[in-house]
């Protein structure tokens, strides 16, 4: 059930339920000035869930207009090929980026499932600032409006990255768009310091560094790249904000300026972002694979430390995105380099999970099925990343949709995955209620068909020369297109199916008992939903959370 605890934390397990935390305060206001962690969390939950759908509309919208080309191969329209105007499609582009980006993929994980488990796997009632925390969501909301009211009132077409000098000089909202990338900023700085003040301040007796669930060590990590990269975006944008104001130049030739230095200056901060979006999920895998696999996490110390080197070793690779900017030679040789550099750790992380499951008593429920689509995506799409990384290969698949199939089995294949995983997993301890086993599974086969029939066919396009971001294309790739788009619609449904059963669940669900999946870590050791203050007395903690006795052998039982 959890790490071992004092007897008197077992006793109060056993206790009939008192009220949990999603009843201890009723009314609307309650839930407004929360400082509760756990209601913050679930307040992300519903905010990034809402932008996910909001993005993947967005993205299937594109892949309507992808369905089939303007022109046939004699130059004669066909009939239904223009949906929307190249203006139009810009901006459909540039929403579907901005909110999977910003308003998903970086804050999904570590806003809304960090929020909620951190500190019951640390044995703490609440994070180090929980009033900072409440702010942090508070900030995340304006950014939130802020940037639809900039894309969709102002019709923003930058693409998600504001290269330039096109955003320098391009009408619509840019200004109001990159202050409100500015404000997002703040809540993910926020959040990071919360959680590594906690981590260091607030674990239970007993819970040493080597100890910490890997959950703790990859959401620690990932603070660590929020704090220190988050503020460089901060000034990139502010500095692109005078340049368009005050006329001021910094990025845009015709002022004197230079859009390399935008380049440096925005994937800086955007490499390590990659990580802050896959850090978490790599967190997450590693609960799941020790808990469906009945055994103890293989190389522990190895997938702790891992996270931290890719965390310092993330901020010296941000020219691999520039190897056809214009920079040296030698540049692109060492950053080519540190590219392989940084696919190590996750390797070690990859090779670790593949050696727990081997041998182990694997149950397949959704949060399992959901880690082993993680660990085949997520493998596919670094090894696509070396073909990126190598120079030669590079300069012939830059900015084709082979880049974009990559991003995406990593941020989907990988982020997303993990997301679903994670939220199926505690989704019992988080509203004490049991969803649909078959809905799950079929749910996560569909997710997994619909992602790959959507983005392998790009890789083909990509190694043909299909360029990314635009608004028609020629005949040729016409049938891989329409795969994709078909793949949408499978990957779409699953989706649906998921939303459905989950929200059915929480009125017509099963109750879930405090440790419904016979894990080890502490969250698992009281009631689910937890009460308020989540546990009577701070627990003391004399073993790890990856202790399983013997593969196949329950790993429920806590220890006096």
């Amino acid at each position: 059930m959890s790490m071992t605890t004092t007897q008197a934390a077992v006793d109060h397990a056993n206790d009939p339920q008192e009220t949990d935390y999603l009843h201890a305060r009723s009314g609307i206001k309650h839930w407004l000035y929360t400082v509760d962690h756990k209601r913050i969390g679930v307040m992300y939950l519903v905010a990034v869930a809402l932008a996910f759908l909001l993005g993947g509309f967005f993205a299937s919208m594109v892949r309507w207009e992808l369905f089939s080309p303007n022109f046939d191969a004699a130059g004669v329209a066909i009939p239904g090929g223009q949906i929307f105007e190249g203006d139009t499609y810009n901006r459909i582009f540039t929403l579907h980026g901005l909110v999977m980006v910003f308003l998903f993929i970086i804050p999904g994980i570590p806003a809304a499932l960090g929020n909620f488990v951190l500190p019951l796997q640390l044995g703490a009632k609440d994070v180090a600032f929980p009033r900072l925390n409440l702010a942090s969501f508070y900030v995340y909301v304006i950014g939130t409006v802020m940037a639809l009211w900039a894309a969709i009132a102002g019709g923003v077409d930058t693409g998600w990255t504001f290269y330039t000098p096109y955003s320098s000089g391009v009408g619509g909202s840019v200004v109001m768009m990159t202050l409100a990338a500015f404000v997002l900023g703040f809540s993910s700085i926020f959040t990071g310091l919360n959680f590594i003040v906690t981590v260091h301040r607030m674990r239970a007796p007993g819970l040493t560094w080597d100890r910490m669930p890997l959950f703790v060590w990859a959401i620690y990590a990932t603070a660590i790249i929020q704090v220190m990269a988050t503020p460089v975006l901060g000034i990139t944008l502010l500095l692109l904000v005078m340049e368009r104001v005050l006329g001021v130049g910094i990025f845009d030739p015709a002022l004197g300026g230079d859009p390399v230095l935008f380049q440096h200056f925005f994937w800086f901060y955007s490499h390590p972002a990659v990580y802050i979006m896959i850090l978490p999920g790599m967190g997450v895998m590693s609960e799941l694979i020790t808990t469906f696999a009945r055994k103890t996490i293989f190389g522990y110390r190895a997938i702790a430390l891992s996270s931290i080197a890719i965390a310092v070793i993330s901020f010296l690779v941000w020219g691999h995105h520039m190897f056809v900017s214009g920079q040296s030679v030698y540049a692109g040789m060492i950053f080519s380099f540190l590219t392989f550099l940084v696919a190590v750790p996750s390797a070690i992380k990859v090779i670790n999970w593949t050696a727990t499951l081997y041998k182990g008593s694997i149950a397949l429920d959704a949060p399992m099925l959901y880690a082993l689509s993680f660990l085949i995506l997520f493998t596919i799409g670094g090894l696509t990343g070396l073909f990126l990384g190598t120079l030669g290969t590079d300069v012939h698949l830059h900015d084709t949709y082979f880049v974009v199939a990559h991003f995406h089995y990593v941020m989907m294949g990988g982020t997303a995955m993990a997301f679903f995983g994670g939220v199926h997993y505690w989704w019992p301890k988080m509203f004490g209620r049991m969803y649909s086993p078959f809905w799950s599974k079929v749910s996560a086969f569909l997710v997994f068909i619909g992602f790959n029939v959507t983005f392998l066919p790009q890789f083909v396009m990509g190694s043909r020369g299909m360029p990314r971001r635009y608004h028609d294309y020629l005949p040729q790739f016409a049938d891989w297109h329409r795969l994709s788009s078909f793949g949408v619609v499978i990957l779409g449904s699953g989706i649906a199916i998921m939303v459905v059963y989950l929200l059915i669940s929480l009125k017509r669900g099963e109750k879930a008992t405090g440790n419904p999946w016979g894990a080890r870590s502490l969250e698992w050791s009281i009631q689910s939903p937890p009460i308020e203050h989540n546990f009577h007395e701070i627990p003391t903690v004399v073993e790890g959370p990856y202790d399983y006795p013997v593969a196949g052998q329950d790993g429920g039982a806590v220890k006096a």
